[in-house]
């Protein structure tokens, strides 16, 4: 037997007397993986500060590219999906395991290249007269992370999300929303085992950059937005960390001057660490999968009967007849803005949390704080994703859905509240009205990946359910690019208008003497990262506001007004009309 009828599933039928509850632990286990996706802002502080370390330089990625990666990756997912959900039903889900395990492994060994380039600060100089005057240069590294842990990494999460759905539909036809709760409940967890890892993978190869001294004994040099010091006759780039720094590095280290390119934050061996672990535990799962032999039912289940009203067929709707439903397409929106809501702020979820909090609460939101704030939404994403499938057992997935929105939207609303009102009386209450706002969330966001293939199933039928939902998720790549794409847009419009409001606030001879600039050359030191929400309020009045905590206002007022479409949406759906109906 070759190694592709191994893998074939063909040859991976059950015999008689196999015991179903086998097959949960390999889904798992892949979803555990593939979940670590949900801990991309683990990454952030690191990725933007390759070559400053303790705080970004000039040369560094911005965290709006860094953002986009992660985009990427979902957007690469959601098609990836689209195709292997019909691949699935041809070829198995051993077969489709493997291959996920393959890119979504091979996918950070890439991207530990493409650090591992950008620490040496090697570039692409592409001279095209017919655009530009002056030479294109590209950061191979920053394409080598698109790529790598974008598009090839993506790729293999599709796969991997897709593989175990139609699967444990067909062997707990008589619970599927529990069946797609477990099927999904890793990927939920995939982020609390990933921050738990990275955070001390990260602190094991982080290297300190040369440190100069402190900024007053130095004679500091401003050119072109960036800083210098003079050593042995030539300039040096350096960068300059206050105080105010501490909460957004990954060691924390003494305020001062250290010279950028000499340290390291860690992120390429991290990148190569995990590729590694990832292909051996997703490869070991995929070949633990079993498929049902056909028209196999638990012993003592009895399939419920179809009638007019009810939401649950035992009829079969075909993958292509299913996108000429109005059903398919309000799913799509159900989906789509669900996940546009939430997927946005998962992204940004570590530096979200220090840039909201730790202005007005230092001693608490620290960087470990903010870390483990991420470790919980990987938790209440994990539990929602079994609890409300499961409770749509009972209850149906419509009013599940209309939960989630009604609900959804309240909560949006008040973390706006709870964030201009902390920086204006810095309590605790307001950091747990927002930590309890969005762990409540993130459970319907978890939940409402974990149900949407049990009401797939319940319009549409088993036979071809994977490739559905496969289709389906390509709601989860076009949210892939609306979530980022509003949150960091957003927050970018509030950071420079705030960092406009704060620099007028100085007089230009006091601009000048801090930064070594005139004031009219703001937006260039902006751009190059010498000014800062964070360093100009250093030398603000006392009893200045931190504008930081309203960052994320707007965008979540933005989250809300999807939710209300996505409850509309869901409130059309109803019974596919039986001409869609396969007639065997």
């Amino acid at each position: 037997m070759s190694f592709y009828d191994t893998l074939h599933k063909k040859n991976i039928v059950a015999k008689p007397g196999f015991n179903r509850w086998l097959v949960p632990p390999a889904s798992i286990a892949i979803h555990l993986c593939i979940g670590s996706v949900y801990a991309w802002s683990m990454f952030n502080p690191a990725l933007v500060k390759i070559l400053g370390v303790v705080t970004s330089s000039g040369d560094d990625w911005s965290l709006g590219q860094v953002v986009w990666i992660f985009s990427v990756a979902i957007v690469c997912l959601g098609l990836s999906a689209a195709y292997a959900g019909k691949w699935l039903e041809e070829v198995g889900p051993r077969m489709v395991g493997f291959v996920s395990a393959c890119c979504w492994g091979g996918g950070f060994l890439i991207g530990a290249l493409g650090i591992y380039l950008q620490e040496l600060g090697v570039q692409i100089s592409l001279s095209l007269p017919m655009l530009s005057s002056e030479p294109i240069v590209l950061q191979l590294g920053l394409y080598l992370l698109y790529l790598g842990y974008g598009v090839i990494g993506g790729i293999g999460l599709g796969l991997g999300y897709v593989s175990p759905v139609s699967t444990l539909i067909r062997w707990f036809p008589d619970r599927r929303g529990m069946a797609t709760g477990m099927a999904i409940m890793g990927f939920g967890g995939g982020a609390m085992i990933a921050k738990l890892s990275i955070d001390k993978l990260l602190e094991k190869f982080y290297k300190a950059p040369e440190y100069l001294g402190e900024a007053s004994s130095l004679d500091l040099i401003t050119e072109a937005g960036r800083r210098f010091v003079e050593i042995s006759g030539n300039l040096t780039e350096v960068v300059v960390v206050t105080a105010n720094d501490f909460a957004k590095m990954i060691v924390p280290s003494d305020p001062g001057v250290y010279i950028v390119g000499t340290g390291s934050s860690g992120a390429s061996e991290t990148f190569l660490f995990l590729g590694i672990v990832y292909f051996i535990v997703m490869t070991i799962a995929a070949f633990s999968y079993r498929v049902p032999a056909e028209n196999w039912k638990p012993e003592g289940w009895t399939p419920p009967k179809d009638s007019k009203k009810s939401m649950i067929t035992q009829n079969h709707v075909h993958i292509d007849q299913a996108l000429k439903t109005p059903q398919f397409y309000f799913l799509w929106v159900v989906l789509c803005f669900n996940v546009t809501a939430g997927i946005g702020v998962i992204g940004v979820a570590k530096t979200m949390m220090i840039e909201i909090f730790t202005p007005s609460l230092p001693s608490i939101v620290t960087a470990s704080f903010a870390g483990t704030y991420v470790l919980m939404i990987s938790v209440f994403n994990m539990i929602g994703r079994i609890f409300w499938a499961s409770m749509s057992d009972y209850i149906g997935r419509k009013t599940t859905y209309f939960i989630f929105f009604t609900l959804g939207i309240i909560l949006y609303l008040s973390i706006p509240y709870s964030a201009r009102a902390v920086s204006i009386d810095p309590t605790v209450t307001y950091l747990l009205m927002f930590y309890g706002a969005s762990m409540i969330i993130f459970t319907m966001y978890g939940g409402g990946f974990a149900t949407i293939p049990a009401y797939l199933a319940d319009i549409f039928g088993t036979r071809y359910v994977g490739g559905i939902h496969g289709r389906l998720l390509t709601a989860w790549a076009t949210a892939g690019v609306l979530g980022p794409v509003a949150i960091t847009q957003l927050r970018q419009n509030s950071l420079e208008g705030a960092i406009f409001d704060l620099a007028n606030k100085l007089s230009p001879e006091k601009f000048m003497e801090i930064y070594g600039d005139s004031i009219d050359n703001l937006a260039i030191l902006v751009k190059q990262k010498t000014v800062t929400i964070s360093n100009l309020m250093q030398h603000m009045p006392e009893g200045t506001v931190n504008p930081s905590a309203t960052l994320y206002n707007t965008t979540m007022f933005a989250m809300a007004g999807l939710l209300a479409i996505a409850w509309i949406s869901n409130w059309l759906i109803g019974p596919v009309d039986k001409k869609h109906h396969m007639k065997n």
